[in-house]
This record gives structure tokens, C-alpha cells and sequence, in this order.
């Protein structure tokens, strides 16, 4: 049977960091001059596909910002419209992955194949290293039929819009509180039944709009510091608030807030603080208030997710109905 095609794209991260001790032996991670060359590093991912690797960035993925998974988003579209290749693996550092995970995925839209990012928690130089059981899961699923952007990490595949990083000690770094594995990684691979279905590739629009703030609610927060945010220009608001969306009404109330938001005409998304549940914005009286005022339900996405929504709807919708409507909806599986 023909192999699959792979196209890897390196950005850098932790998976391609030299590692060096100081005199009293604390160790220190730093990012080499060259890219890693992959297949030199693993040479079994042949074994499973036609593999071409290429460098993008090579970069800490603390330091990658929207214009550069714009740029990612742009190779993929081409890898998949004009290169045939069956599915794209995205090496990429762990702090920022599900950010950029879930900007892809909205960017990209529906998909053909599948895009798949992982690093590690170890550089390649280390001889604990998890980058090689991450890139050989990572190279299996870009032959399988998961025709979506997914991150495999520690033996487990997430959808991308739905995943978040828990751990910066662990290999299990990565989970998916409200939506389970899209693939089982055993001895075997078994698909799950959630998996999307293969849509042919969209022209790809590009337009992100960063102007976004995302903070989570706190007593003592002062709603003074949000009304200046949105007079200094910010476009969207993502507000982590508590439980199913509640948020203070009485003292410290954010009611005047989300009322200055919709005089600006400035979404405000609420998510919940909680890794599991969901927002349910009528359920209890500050919610209540809040959906009175404009605010919009999150439903159960990710804070990396409704980030990234955010940034995209504002850069595609001058409307407001039109953009509400995209913020509401289930787009790529990324609420239930």
C-alpha cells in the first residue's frame, strides 16, 4: 500500500532546547541556532509515512503571537491545496500549543485531513526525552482518517479546540476536560465516534483581530480597570467567571461593565472558571443579569478556544448579529 504523505513544520519549543547545568547544577534550557532535522533525530517516523520536514519558526511558543499561527495557518491550507500531502504535523512548544491549536482550527475551518501538533516536555538531549514517543504518535494520527486539528501528547489525542495544558512537570501535560480522546493509543489505535467527518478544503480567510482581553473574575476585582480597557480599545472581552457564569452583582458588581460593552458594541464571551461544567447563563441571578446585558454564553469551551473565536469572529464580522451568531454556535466541535 502507498504510504501516506506527512509534511512536518517545526516552530520550536522545548522539543528542539539544548540543555546545560551551572556551576551549582541548575539546569538550563535554550533553544539551539538551527532547527531541529527531525528525521535525523527519529528516523522510524519513515517507517510510517513520506515524510518532509521543514523549519517555520524556531521560536520559545511563549514568544509566538497570533500573526505567526496566521502564518502556519497559511502553509497548512497550502500543504493540503496544493501539495497533496495527506496530513500536517505542527511541532510546537507546550506553553502556547493549545492557543495555537485552537487558532488553526478556526481558521482553517473543516478540514480534509488531519493537523496534528505536538512537542515535548523534555528536548531531544535529554535521555528521559518524551519527543520521540510524541512525534511517532504525532506522525500515526497524520495517516489516520481524523480530519481536524488534534494535539497528541503523553499517548492521548484531543481535539484542539477542546484542549488545555494542566501539567508543566508531567508528560500527561495536556487534557480535555469536556471532551474525551478523538483517537484511543494503545497496542493499537481505535477511532471514537466523535471524530469529524472529511469536508473539502475552504479558501482560507486569514483576517485575526488580537484586541482582545481575557481575564477571570476574582473578589475585590475592580470594574473600574475592564470599563478603562474598554474605552482604551479593546474589541472583544472573554470573562472567566465563576461556576455555570455568575459574577458579582451587589458590591465589586461587573453588571456596569458588561453594560459599557454593549454601548461600545463590544462582545463580552463568558467561560467558566471550573476545568469541568459548563456556562448556563440564566441559572442563577448574576448570569441572569449578565445575559440581560448583552453577555454571551461560552458553553463549556476552553479559555484557550473562546480566545481564539474571538480574534477570528472579530476579524470576519463587522456585523453584530453575524458575529454573535458565530460566537454562539458549535463551529468545529469545540462546544457541546
Amino acid at each position: 500500500m502507498k504510504q501516506k504523505r506527512v509534511l512536518f513544520l517545526y516552530t520550536g519549543g522545548t522539543i528542539g532546547m539544548d540543555l546545560a547545568r551551572g556551576h551549582e547544577g541548575e539546569e538550563h534550557a535554550t533553544l539551539g541556532e538551527r532547527p531541529k532535522d527531525l528525521v535525523a533525530e527519529v528516523p522510524a517516523l519513515r517507517q510510517l509515512a513520506c515524510v518532509d520536514t521543514e523549519p517555520v519558526f524556531n521560536y520559545d511558543s511563549a514568544d509566538l503571537q497570533p500573526h505567526h499561527w496566521v502564518t502556519l495557518a497559511l502553509r497548512v491550507h497550502r500543504a493540503f491545496a496544493a501539495e497533496s500531502y495527506d496530513g500536517v504535523v505542527v511541532v510546537h512548544g507546550t506553553d502556547t500549543m493549545a492557543y495555537g491549536a485552537g487558532l488553526l482550527a478556526f481558521l482553517l475551518g473543516p478540514l480534509p485531513g488531519p493537523v496534528v501538533f505536538t512537542g515535548s516536555q523534555r528536548p531531544f538531549s535529554d535521555i528521559r526525552s518524551d519527543a520521540v514517543r510524541n512525534l511517532v504518535d504525532a506522525c500515526l494520527v497524520a495517516t489516520l482518517p481524523v480530519p481536524e486539528v488534534c494535539l497528541v501528547f503523553g499517548g492521548r489525542v484531543f481535539r484542539g479546540v477542546r484542549a488545555t495544558k494542566i501539567d508543566a512537570w508531567g508528560f500527561e501535560a495536556f487534557a480535555s476536560p469536556n471532551c474525551r480522546s478523538i483517537v484511543e493509543l494503545g497496542i493499537g489505535w481505535t477511532l471514537n465516534d466523535h471524530v469529524r467527518k472529511p469536508a473539502p478544503l475552504l479558501p482560507l480567510d486569514a483576517r485575526v483581530d488580537p484586541h482582545v482581553l481575557s481575564l477571570p473574575v476574582f473578589p475585590g476585582l475592580n470594574p473600574q480597570l475592564l470599563i478603562g480597557a474598554l474605552r482604551g480599545g479593546t474589541k472583544g472581552v472573554v470573562l472567566s467567571t465563576y461556576g455555570t457564569g455568575t459574577m458579582p452583582r451587589l458590591e465589586g458588581s461587573l453588571l456596569p461593565v458588561l453594560e459599557e460593552a454593549k454601548a461600545l458594541q463590544v462582545p463580552v464571551l463568558v467561560v467558566s472558571q471550573c476545568n469541568r461544567g459548563f456556562v448556563e447563563l440564566g441559572r442563577y441571578a448574576g448570569g441572569a443579569e449578565a445575559l440581560e446585558r448583552g453577555a454571551i454564553s461560552g458553553g463549556d469551551m476552553t479559555v484557550e478556544a473562546a480566545l481564539a473565536k474571538m480574534m477570528v469572529a472579530l476579524g470576519r464580522f463587522t456585523e453584530k448579529a453575524a458575529l454573535r451568531a458565530f460566537l454562539e454556535r458549535d463551529f468545529l466541535g469545540e462546544r457541546s
